[in-house]
């Protein structure tokens, strides 16, 4: 290669070591070495994704050497699809989200004419569910989106699901942390917001309270001159709902939401689990084409035969149209929550796509891969830093993903690591067990799943714990204070005031008598202070006693003279206008 060309190397998602060796020119022995210094065990099939072939190159001062991403075609599912003039207009999407305990379940429920709040743990729901109503012979579909504000998956895919999202705030509660997370969420999908004030048959409701709560995080209601509908709503009593569903559907009119009837059906899995008898079931969101059972789909890296379709309340459907959520078996594995779905002509064509993104799947994230987070991660990691491994077993797909996502969130301060160990759906089992065992940070975490006898007590003789919950929050509160355990205590000081020496009556190789002004703050006994000379440190002293007026006292505040008597380790030689700087000391357990 002469001195003035440049080297370019293509990488299409990830290469080997191997391979960017032979690419490079080096020894794969280099490569390795090079590799080991950053921090990072590699084999000579190891994958390194773009940015980590990129800065090892860096690191090895490769001069006229460049990487180029290799352009890959698109997949089927990823193009964005231009409307064509025989779009139709659709159902509205609606998400409906809230802080727990604000109505929104009960909301639904009204809407909807069905009782499964007494059927929800803590009236919070546990699963994306997917509903459609009308209202003036026109369709609207609800997605019920679990109720904390963790569920990271709906933030991911929330802008691809939603057109709409109503906001439930309760009168009497106001904006709580959920509800900020919720209007995070509408903004960064770019949905309409809409607000129902719920609870206004309650006492202590207040409306214009509420309205000014919201405006502070950033929604403006309409009658301040703002541009968020806010609707005042009464789940329980039916009060102005069908105000709400009217606004529903009046922005959809201005959003004018269409879509494509006349092509291949596609849209997004919302939920899948799986049913003895039944095998795959999914729920699937129809966002353009026609759905009819008997068509070949591909979900990611699974494919199937709709083989039966059901809607949202359990009876058959022939056909799906846009906006339409239903409940489909055939699938030949459970395709995950997210993934875009589409139609295709035949079997043979469906194995095919199933593959290709398999393997597209498998050359980005393969296991094996290193990526340069992991290569960062790896190159800053200090040899203290505490690992928490986790076991994740769900009801659903969707839960799992949900759990999984929410705990990647907790911001740990880079003090713990957490590791998902492996994910499931389906009951806790000996094998989850056997992964378990041997490591005292090792949690096995079921989701609406249960524990068999057997299991339990396995699991008790083995030392492993098994903690199960139905409610999500109450799970990553247990996992924040399982990581929490595994932090050191630290040393906390906290500064209590200052006193100016006025007279020195005593001082002996551990003990002071003296007395002196409260400039500010407070002294009592049990306080540690600093002796302080001209802004020079002479020594540590504890406070034993405080007298007020020659009399035993419990304190001097500011303002107030009186004597003091000291215990020091070492002798303290304490002169009259010293400042002594009072302060508690005492250990604390970290918190994330």
């Amino acid at each position: 290669m002469s001195e003035n060309q440049e080297k370019v190397i293509q990488i299409a998602g990830s290469i080997t070591v191997d391979e960017l060796a032979k690419a490079l020119g080096i020894s794969v022995t280099t490569l390795i070495g090079q590799l080991f210094k950053e921090g990072i065990v590699a084999t000579i099939n190891q994958r390194l994704d773009f940015d980590t072939a990129s800065i090892i190159i860096d690191e090895l001062e490769l001069k006229g050497v460049r990487l180029e991403k290799k352009n890959t075609a698109t997949k089927t599912s990823e193009v964005r699809r231009e409307l064509s003039d025989k779009a139709v207009s659709r159902p509205p999407v609606v998400a409906v989200m809230g802080h727990v305990d604000h109505g929104k379940t009960t909301l639904l429920d009204t809407l909807l004419n069905k009782k499964t709040v007494e059927g929800e743990a803590g009236g919070i729901t546990q699963h994306i569910s997917a509903y459609q109503l009308k209202h003036n012979d026109r369709m609207i579909t609800f997605l019920d989106t679990p109720g904390h504000e963790a569920f990271a998956a709906i933030r991911q895919h929330g802008a691809m699901l939603t057109d709409i999202v109503v906001i439930v705030v309760a009168a009497d509660d106001g904006v709580k942390p959920q509800t900020v997370e919720a209007i995070k969420f509408a903004q960064g999908a770019n949905a309409k917001i809409i607000v129902a004030i719920n609870k206004i048959d309650r006492e202590g409701a207040d409306i214009p309270r509420t309205m000014a709560d919201l405006a502070q995080n950033g929604l403006q209601p309409e009658e301040w001159g703002g541009d968020i509908t806010m609707v005042p709503v009464s789940a329980k009593r039916g009060d102005n709902l069908d105000k709400l569903l009217d606004m529903i559907l009046l922005t959809a009119d201005i959003e004018e939401l269409k879509a494509d009837v006349e092509i291949p059906a596609e849209g997004l899995v919302i939920e899948s689990h799986m049913e003895v008898g039944k095998g795959s079931v999914v729920n699937l969101l129809v966002t353009e084409g026609e759905l009819k059972t008997g068509e070949f789909i591909v979900a990611g890296a699974t494919y199937g035969k709709v083989r039966t379709m059901l809607d949202f309340r359990g009876k058959p459907k022939g056909k799906a149209t846009p906006s339409t959520p239903v409940t489909v078996t055939g699938f030949k594995e459970l395709p995950n929550f997210g993934d875009k779905f589409v139609e295709v002509k035949d079997e043979k064509t469906a194995r095919k796509m199933a593959l290709l993104n398999a393997q597209s799947a498998a050359d980005a994230t393969a296991s094996a891969n290193v990526t340069s987070t992991d290569l960062l991660r790896m190159m800053n990691t200090v040899d203290n830093t505490k690992i928490f491994n986790v076991i994740i077993k769900g009801d659903v797909l969707g839960s799992v993903t949900s759990v999984v996502d929410s705990l990647k969130l907790i911001d740990t301060k880079g003090e713990i690591t957490l590791n998902i160990v492996a994910t499931g759906v389906g009951d806790i089992t000996e094998n989850d067990v056997y992964m378990a065992a041997g490591d005292e940070n090792t949690v096995i975490y079921g989701f609406n799943v249960t524990v068999p006898t057997n299991i339990s007590k396995m699991a008790a003789r083995d030392g492993v714990a098994i903690r199960t919950y139905r409610i999500i929050y109450e799970l990553l509160d247990d996992a924040k204070r399982s990581m929490e355990d595994l932090l050191d205590a630290e040393i906390v000081e906290t500064d209590q005031g200052e006193m100016k020496i006025k007279g020195v009556f005593r001082v002996e190789k551990s003990s002071i008598i003296a007395g002196g002004e409260m400039l500010t703050g407070k002294i009592e006994a049990g306080m540690l202070g600093r002796v302080i000379r001209k802004k020079e440190y002479i020594g540590e002293v504890e406070v034993v006693s405080v007298q007020k007026e020659k009399m035993d006292a419990k304190e001097l505040v500011a303002g107030e003279i009186g004597g003091i008597a000291l215990k020091t380790e070492h002798k303290v030689a304490m002169e009259v206008d010293d400042r002594l700087k009072l302060f508690t000391r005492e250990m604390k357990k970290k918190t994330l």
